[in-house]
């Protein structure tokens, strides 16, 4: 008799497609604010062509490690004007990727807008520099990646381009694409792969 896999059915360990043994219904799904997603991971096994890896060192700092939905882009260096301008208007489930240089010097997010976005219901947002008030955001309902923290504030003089073509860690994105996010990593494609 074949020795039975020591690690099957504990807590973590992935299933066959469809959650569960034997099934062939598809890959598994997570579930985020009632709606169901497809892990990155199987989105980069489904769709291999079709998908591209956001690399970069990107890490979690909102209450949600799974989020996805159509990017909204900013270009801002150090001035987070725009990040609050655009936060401030209904989110209907898009990210805001703001490219912001990869500065470490001040934060583009903090506590404030963390509780903006999620009330007015955004999914998530990228950050391609720094926030603040860690604690606050991991207790917002939102997803936040960025490059790491910095406790100084940006300035505000209304500098920047809203929904212009950017670039983040070497990726060139635009506005309308897709984005998901989750324990796995961040992936992007030009069409919604879930539809």
């Amino acid at each position: 008799a074949a020795a039975a896999d020591p690690g099957a059915g504990r807590p973590g360990r992935r299933r066959p497609a469809g959650g569960h043994r034997g099934s062939t219904q598809g890959p598994p799904l997570r579930v985020h604010r009632g709606v169901r997603l497809i892990p990155t991971a199987d989105l980069c096994d489904g769709h291999d062509e079709d998908v591209r890896v956001l690399a970069g060192g990107f890490g979690s700092y909102g209450g949600s490690a799974t989020f996805h939905g159509p990017i909204t882009t900013l270009a801002v260096f150090e001035d987070n004007s725009l990040v609050r301008e655009a936060l401030a208007e209904e989110g209907g489930g898009r990210v805001l990727v703001v490219d912001a240089g990869g500065s470490t010097r001040c934060a583009m997010v903090g506590g404030n807008l963390g509780l903006l976005a999620a009330d007015n219901g955004w999914a998530g947002i990228i950050v391609d520099g720094c926030v603040r008030d860690a604690a606050e955001l991991r207790g917002t309902t939102l997803g936040i990646r960025a490059r790491g923290t910095s406790p100084r504030r940006s300035i505000k003089r209304g500098a920047g381009q809203r929904d212009v073509p950017i670039t983040v860690a070497g990726m060139d994105l635009v506005p309308g694409m897709w984005l998901w996010a989750d324990e796995d990593g961040i992936v992007v494609a030009d069409r919604n792969l879930e539809a």
